[in-house]
């Protein structure tokens, strides 16, 4: 952000906001973590703000302090629509385009509230008063961590927002693993350390309180690998029937696509997951070294996120899906394996 508009925002959050905090569909835990790190901060300056989810979300992440003020819109949807009706400045976290708050979007569309984007996706749409984008950062929990020093309250970051803040910048580096992790991740991350984030009951929070039927169903996963050694890939199909076979519950295959990458000379990870309810086959990419899944995803299935790490969908059959993703898994084979 530049010098103005940090400015333009300190002087919003000086007077009294009805401020609405929005993160993506099928919300993560960056996504989670940097709107309740936010409206941990909001509350803390004296602002009425509400975290508004356009969905369900993992258990894994319902642990965090605040979870029980957030307003689900497929579930609180009156209350929601009023919080939204009523705003004077919507945050929109972790995303950058609002057909990515579901159905949400339609509402925010018409909202005549200021907005400040905060984000590190690509190519962000231009919905947002204020707007801090930024690629190269790790996470938007990063971002939350740097939008509240630009304000000069560091300082007052206190264990509840430390302890959100640290779950999405652990989650979306992929525990400080992901190429996105720099030296100054690593320097927020010990900040919020010493404010009070629980790093090892975080890590068991989100990592170590596996059901039987997701370990069930990662089996079922990696007995689906297919790895495809010409073209340095991998790819796992996941039907309704095998999800529904062992009582899969929202969050319950996070991280199987990152199992393909752990195999010597892959460099491209793929998840399919079909989803009858949506109509869809929910896809997932992830690459190691130069090979751009954002671009793979953008032009071929609808899609986006980063260099290493984006998603898609596909509105046909798995078997139809698959043999696209063959044809253009050959259109790129020089770049995987040049």
């Amino acid at each position: 952000m530049n010098f103005e508009d940090i400015q333009a925002v300190r002087n919003l959050l000086s007077e009294p906001q009805e401020i609405v905090i929005v993160p993506h569909k099928n919300p993560d835990g960056d996504a989670i973590g940097s709107t309740l790190g936010l409206w941990h901060f909001l509350r803390m300056k004296g602002q009425k703000a509400t975290v508004i989810v356009p969905n369900d979300y993992p258990k894994f992440l319902k642990w965090m302090p605040g979870n029980g003020h957030i307003l689900n819109f497929e579930k609180h949807n009156s209350q929601a629509r009023e919080a939204m009706e009523a705003a004077t400045l919507i945050f929109t976290l972790d995303f950058n385009h609002l057909g990515r708050a579901g159905q949400m979007e339609g509402f925010l569309e018409k909202s005549k509230a200021k907005f400040i984007m905060i984000d590190h996706h690509q190519a962000p749409a231009d919905y947002a008063e204020y707007r801090y984008s930024d690629v190269e950062k790790s996470s938007t929990c990063e971002m939350v961590y740097e939008f509240i020093g630009f304000l000069g309250e560091t300082d007052n970051i206190n264990s509840d927002m430390a302890n959100c803040l640290y779950t999405g910048i652990m989650t979306d580096t992929g525990s400080f693993k992901f190429a996105s992790t720099t030296s100054r991740t690593h320097i927020i991350a010990a900040d919020l350390i010493d404010r009070g984030a629980e790093n090892t009951k975080i890590h068991h929070n989100v990592f170590d309180t596996n059901s039987p039927g997701r370990l069930h169903l990662l089996g079922c996963a990696l007995k689906n690998m297919v790895i495809l050694k010409d073209y340095r890939t991998v790819y796992i199909t996941l039907s309704q029937a095998e999800l529904d076979a062992y009582g899969h519950e929202k969050g319950d295959t996070e991280g199987f696509v990152n199992y393909g990458l752990t195999l010597e000379d892959i460099i491209f990870a793929v998840i399919f997951i079909e989803n009858k309810e949506e109509g869809i086959i929910k896809i997932s990419f992830r690459s190691a070294g130069s090979f751009s899944v954002n671009e793979f995803a953008r032009s071929y299935f609808e899609g986006g996120g980063h260099n290493n790490a984006a998603g898609g969908k596909s509105e046909v059959s798995m078997e139809e899906t698959i043999s696209k993703f063959m044809v253009h898994l050959k259109e790129n084979k020089e770049q995987l394996t040049g």
